[in-house]
């Protein structure tokens, strides 16, 4: 039996958000060189082969939303589904000091055999659910490692991402946050929110959906216990800042009304 590339949890769910994972899990589907990438065990477990802690985050959020969660549910080692198709890292060789064995050699054949079986059903998914109510709100859930290997330790908790095209959401949601006197939150940090023909471009930007992306540090959410204590703190504020900005849009409506 062939699996979906991707799991929804709460698909019925009434709320406005839908929570997204792109990077989800470290599963090699048995059809990529037997499963496996030619990588050690411990490689598969690093922030290389997917985010770790992120997917139930997600899932957590997601039900605190009262909102339907889509996931991943192949490495993005084997194709990254936060690139666009023409992205040069759609598949990676070298990822943080790691070789990548069996896409070193990987050709357009190959690259295209990924495309159609994992990460086009993916992305076909999420466009679906995105679509099930006018003004869907797109919640990206990352995580990210507190160092690479060689860099600088990273200070942030969460970092909240975003294109300088689409702000209505975000920076309000940094200001909010950062209001929160324990919480280092990045802007634009660990790295710059927006790349073309990543998923929030295609499903948020390109159709004019509001939009944020929040990069959690992994060791924050490394277990069932962090991603639900940040469930739970990220919840209300995500709501406030939503109920926020849909209230001052309204109020510009109004004025642009009457003048």
């Amino acid at each position: 039996m062939t699996f979906p590339p991707f799991t929804i949890e709460g698909a019925g769910r009434p709320g406005r958000w839908l929570v997204t994972c792109d990077h989800a899990t470290n599963r090699v589907p048995a059809e990529i060189g037997d499963g496996d990438l030619g990588i050690a065990p411990a490689d598969m477990a690093r922030h290389i082969a997917y985010d770790v802690g992120a997917a139930g985050l997600a899932r957590a959020l997601g039900r605190h939303l009262d909102s339907p969660v889509i996931c991943s549910d192949f490495s993005r080692l084997v194709i990254d589904p936060n690139r666009g198709e023409d992205d040069p890292t759609l598949v990676m060789k070298l990822y943080d000091g790691t070789i990548v064995p069996t896409n070193r050699h990987v050709d357009a054949m190959e690259v295209e055999r990924r495309l159609e079986t994992l990460y086009r059903p993916y992305h076909a998914a999420l466009a679906e659910l995105a679509a099930r109510r006018a003004d869907t709100v797109i919640l990206a859930i990352h995580s990210f490692t507190p160092c690479l290997r060689g860099r600088a330790p990273r200070p942030w908790h969460v970092g909240v991402l975003y294109s300088d095209t689409d702000a209505r959401l975000s920076q309000p949601l940094v200001a909010r946050l950062r209001q929160e006197e324990d919480l280092c939150i990045g802007d634009n940090q660990p790295y710059a929110g927006y790349l073309p023909g990543d998923a929030v471009d295609r499903h948020a930007l390109q159709p004019g959906r509001h939009n944020t992306l929040i990069e959690l540090r992994n060791d924050l959410i490394i277990d069932a216990s962090g991603q639900e204590a940040w469930a739970v703190r990220l919840a209300p504020i995500l709501a406030e800042v939503l109920a926020g900005l849909d209230q001052a849009l309204a109020a510009q409506g109004a004025r642009i009304a009457t003048s």
